[in-house]
């Protein structure tokens, strides 16, 4: 397992590096002045160009660019230029929020793609499978801002058991903070939990119709003990690979969720950053996104091929 990671690290390295080049390129294409924007509409030419030089603007682009990264490397992320603060203290505030929210949501996600792929490939009942496809199907079709309305209305103003927006920091008080974390952590979870939930049954489908699990039956094998023990098992590698993408497809969606629900995380940061042309606080935000795709496929990689010693004979 231990070489198997060392011949991963290579490629996910480079891929963190051509992102780096590319996040950093396109701020740049972006037609905005950040100094123009900090000095003001009235501001005089030589305020825009002492801005510029206080801030490291007037350098050569591959000067910029080699700053940045040795400051990455260092951990010295430096200041924000509008919102104020040091951009390593603003995105350790919003980082944490955005961590539980993810995390809350990939629970759900594990715990409803479970339920439904494992209904849908062994109940026997039409009326259970049918509402197994409708939740997958609605879950699928209706966008999160969609969803995030439907439940805050039903659960905050006609049932009135969750709050409809807001955080409260799980580790600060955890029974008011699970009240606010189920809404938002549902709305982000339903999209990736039917697609999880699709893909199982269909896995399981196909591990329930081998010859071995055939022959199991008739020699009088338990279907549950067919269904946990062999089915399940063989049906998890893609599974878990599946999941890890979804894992980056929950981060991406974090941000909308956040505005919906007024969760104070890294999605608010990112929208204060965009519209005042913020650059350290934005392309730090995206590399940490991708930063956190990449070692998130790494991960699933690695239970891969430890659910599945083919992968690491390979």
């Amino acid at each position: 397992m231990r070489g198997y990671l060392l011949r991963r690290l290579p490629s996910a390295l480079l891929v963190l590096l051509v992102a780096s080049f590319v996040v950093f390129a396109v701020l740049r294409l972006v037609p905005s002045d950040p100094a123009a924007v900090l000095a003001g509409p009235d501001a005089s030419a030589e305020t825009e160009a002492a801005i510029r030089a206080r801030l490291g603007l007037d350098e050569p682009l591959p000067a910029q660019y080699l700053r940045w990264l040795g400051d990455l490397l260092t951990g010295d992320l430096g200041p924000s230029y509008a919102i104020g603060g040091q951009t390593a203290d603003l995105i350790g505030d919003g980082l944490g929020a955005t961590a539980e929210l993810t995390l809350g949501a990939l629970l759900f996600v594990v715990v409803l793609g479970g339920t439904f792929g494992i209904l849908g490939a062994t109940s026997r009942n039409r009326w259970v499978s049918g509402a197994v496809r409708i939740l997958t199907t609605g879950a699928l079709s209706v966008p999160p801002f969609v969803t995030g309305v439907l439940l805050v209305l039903l659960f905050s103003v006609l049932l009135g058991v969750l709050p409809p927006g807001g955080r409260i920091p799980l580790l600060t008080a955890p029974d008011l903070g699970v009240q606010y974390l189920l809404l938002p952590a549902l709305c982000l979870a339903l999209p990736s939990a039917a697609v999880l939930g699709r893909y199982l049954k269909d896995g399981i489908e196909r591990a329930l119709g081998e010859d071995y699990v055939r022959t199991a039956t008739a020699a009088g094998i338990a279907p549950r003990r067919l269904l946990w023990r062999h089915a399940l098992p063989n049906a998890l590698p893609p599974v878990v690979t599946l999941l890890g993408m979804q894992t980056g497809n929950l981060l991406g969606g974090a941000v909308l969720v956040e505005a919906i629900f007024a969760w104070p995380g890294l999605g608010q940061l990112a929208e204060q950053a965009l519209v005042r042309r913020d650059y350290p606080v934005v392309q730090d935000l995206l590399l940490l996104l991708v930063t956190v795709f990449v070692l998130v496929q790494l991960l699933t990689d690695l239970v891969h091929a430890r659910l599945d010693p083919r992968i690491r004979w390979e």
